[in-house]
């Protein structure tokens, strides 16, 4: 009985969080040894054998010291990763976060229920949010089903960091303020903060303890649409969140010190459970082109987000929506796992409330208004020019390939998400007559507070195949068996990284060791190929896949001449959103595309031979 009694209870969202292994540090030799099948792709023969002599002289001196001192760092902590990433690949970056670091995306909604219309956006707002303030109650009561690979569970910590999150900037290093608490831990924030026309309002989303309803968030939401449509525009101040950090940081300063009443109301910024951005422009977009929505909640109005707020849900005023997240307190998959109940919830109620319609009588929402001085106006304006600058240049569209998708893909016994990956990198093989250095996601929350690993698609194998296909003298038998190689060769570093046995973060964690002994920088991070394979942020290709879902988003390319490519694989499409900057007259978001969409074509035929 005891036995049954165990198994019917629901499984508590966070109960597997002290269980969880530690993130494993690989061997040296494993990691040095991955590192140079990972370059060779981009060298000659002579820089090659550099590079090796350079691995072989780290591998037997000071790699050594450095790797040692990780062991010692990773018997202390359960993660001997987690503030280091935090810091070094978020933190303490110092460049304008929203429009390099966030991920945005469009939602899904206008494919079913939900298509674009006018009239239509505050009630289908209310009903959004009041979806959203269900999802935040199952995190609070911990009734959210913990996730799963397999049988094995997945580390939940990031989930705490979706509500009442927000990033403060720093002089010299943000940091991260989480407000949010289970039931059991106490009491949570629980209003929210509505942005509009520049300005900002607050209400609460509890009344007596339950959450208002859609028809009262209608009345909210409605209040401030009419003292914003009203009254003259706000000041905007939400725009220095766009501004490059330690700018930010000083002028956030200067903002407490003209009146502590401005700490209070950005403490209400963050603490709160999430920001509703009012947007008044109506990015038409259709199933097949998401470009006009992914664009405008990537590079839209920075008055009206909070950049460094975890979850901005933005509500165009054609009833489609958007969101706008800060990537340094959680990955999207957080975001996109929370998406996609919000799309299942709309789909099965139709995208309607059935609920009652009585109003009871909460207390409208009140303005947040800061204190100014010139000096604030200065700032905001400067905040502003820089903003649009960058977001003209910033290039993003969103397509279905809309020829086949997972099921075709999987008939023919291979990986959906590996088909894409080296469809990609045909792709741009083809436009550039170059390998392109590539960084694909690999999830490593099987672990304690995992994150990711870096898997780098870019890998000999693939290269080869590349060359196959470009050949003329290669007929499609030897295309074939290049491309299953590679396939092969692709799936098993997947593998390895997802089991934190990859290598970039460990070479991370002998980077950082040295520098935080004050030892000179090793010359492995100082040899060209080091860079020229991606090494250091510096990826052509960005890449992930956002899931088999109907959610997917974006983010600007990592290097200037380089692009963001993420997708979403459906059983009848590939929807595919890409980045690149105008500026960088290389590269060009929609002949990536069109070029991926004929590569994955011809990797159908050669697949479809091999069943011959």
């Amino acid at each position: 009985m005891a036995n049954q009694l165990s198994q019917s209870l629901p499984e508590q969202t966070f109960q597997y969080q002290n269980s969880l292994p530690p993130l494993p540090v690989p061997s040296l030799q494993s990691s040095l040894s991955k590192y140079l099948d990972a370059v060779r792709p981009f060298a000659s023969e002579k820089d090659f054998k550099a590079t090796k002599e350079t691995v072989r002289k780290f591998q037997a001196g000071v790699g050594q010291e450095l790797h040692k001192k990780l062991l010692q760092r990773a018997k202390t902590k359960k993660n001997w990763l987690e503030e280091w990433w935090l810091d070094t690949a978020y933190l303490e970056l110092r460049i304008p976060s929203q429009l390099n670091v966030n991920f945005g995306g469009p939602a899904p909604y206008l494919e079913h229920c939900w298509p674009p219309a006018e009239g239509t956006y505050l009630q289908r707002a209310s009903i959004i949010t009041w979806h959203t303030l269900q999802y935040w109650n199952l995190l609070r009561t911990e009734r959210l089903a913990p996730q799963k690979a397999g049988k094995t569970p997945l580390d939940m910590d990031q989930f705490r960091m979706l509500f009442c999150t927000c990033k403060v900037p720093g002089v010299k290093k943000d940091t991260i303020r989480n407000y949010f608490k289970t039931e059991r831990e106490g009491p949570c924030p629980s209003h929210l903060v509505v942005m509009c026309r520049g300005r900002i309002f607050t209400f609460d989303a509890l009344c007596d303890g339950e959450i208002l309803t859609p028809p009262e968030i209608l009345r909210q939401l409605s209040y401030v649409k009419e003292r914003c449509d009203s009254e003259p525009e706000g000041d905007g101040v939400a725009v220095l969140t766009s501004e490059e950090r330690t700018r930010w940081a000083k002028a956030r300063e200067h903002l407490i010190s003209i009146d502590p009443h401005n700490n209070t109301i950005l403490e209400t910024i963050q603490s709160s459970l999430f920001v509703i951005s009012l947007d008044e422009v109506k990015p038409y977009s259709t199933p097949e082109n998401y470009s006009n929505m992914t664009a405008e909640a990537l590079t839209g109005n920075p008055t009206i987000r909070w950049g460094d707020k975890s979850y901005n849900s933005v509500v165009f005023s054609d009833g489609t929506f958007g969101s706008n997240c800060d990537h340094a307190p959680y990955d999207a998959m957080v975001l996109v796992s929370m998406c996609w109940y919000l799309d299942q919830q709309l789909k099965a109620t139709e995208g309607k409330w059935k609920g009652s319609d009585a109003v009871r009588l909460v207390s409208f929402p009140e303005e947040l208004v800061f204190t100014m001085d010139e000096k604030v106006i200065g700032d905001i304006s400067h905040a502003k020019k820089q903003y649009i600058e960058s977001a003209q240049d910033l290039q993003v569209v969103c397509y279905a390939f809309t020829a086949f998708g997972k099921s075709t893909i999987k008939q023919k016994k291979l990986h959906p998400d590996t088909f894409v990956q080296l469809a990609m990198q045909l792709a741009y093989y083809r436009l550039h007559k170059k390998p392109g250095s590539c960084y694909e996601t690999a999830m490593t929350r099987k672990f304690y507070h995992g994150r990711t690993e870096t898997m780098r698609p870019c890998t000999q194998e693939a290269v080869n195949w590349c060359k196959t296909m470009m050949d003329p003298t290669c007929n499609d038998g030897v295309r074939r068996k290049a491309m299953l190689q590679a396939f092969s060769r692709h799936n098993n570093l997947m593998a390895e990284a997802q089991e934190g046995q990859g290598f970039d973060r460990h070479l991370l964690g002998l980077y950082l060791i040295a520098k935080e002994e004050g030892r000179p920088t090793p010359e492995l991070f100082m040899d060209p190929l080091y860079t020229k394979s991606g090494g250091g942020g510096n990826f052509v290709l960005s890449s992930s896949l956002v899931g088999y879902t109907t959610v997917l988003g974006a983010v600007a390319p990592m290097v200037h001449h380089g692009y963001g490519f993420f997708y979403r694989i459906r059983d009848d499409r590939i929807v595919i959103s890409m980045s690149a900057w105008k500026s960088c007259h290389e590269t060009d978001a929609p002949s990536l595309f069109s070029s991926f969409s004929s590569c994955l074509h011809e990797m159908l035929h050669l697949a479809t031979t091999s069943q011959l």
